[in-house]
């Protein structure tokens, strides 16, 4: 039985001083972790450096990067784990779309939204 695709959304926030290759080496990382279990990155967005709004790990500010993916696995452990283990990581959240705001995205399907009942 194929599993319907679920949408996420997923922020990393990494060490400011971390270097544009170490960038693209995790999203990497991540990008193989989501094709593993059937999934596809569908978009990166590089918010760049930003200030944080208080003190995370002694520190003042952070490299945010968001990514939008889909996948038809339930269980999203083992990539939770790998954010969560990664040195150069200073928070991450991810966080599945509900499937008519995945579709107005175009994660889903055509990119049309979802028709309501009633």
């Amino acid at each position: 039985m194929k599993l319907a695709m679920r949408a996420y959304e997923l922020m990393i926030i990494l060490d400011a001083g971390v270097e544009e290759s170490d960038v693209a080496a995790r999203i990497e990382q991540v990008a193989e972790n989501v094709t593993a279990h059937g999934g596809q990155v569908m978009s990166e967005d590089r918010w760049g450096k930003r200030r944080f709004a208080y003190e995370i790990n002694h520190q003042h500010e952070g490299y945010y990067l968001v990514l939008e993916f889909a996948t038809e696995t339930r269980d999203m452990g083992t990539l939770e784990r790998l954010l969560r283990l990664a040195d150069d990581v200073v928070r991450h959240k991810l966080i599945r779309l509900p499937d008519a705001e995945a579709a107005r995205r175009g994660l889903l399907g055509d990119g049309t939204p979802l028709a309501t009942a009633g």
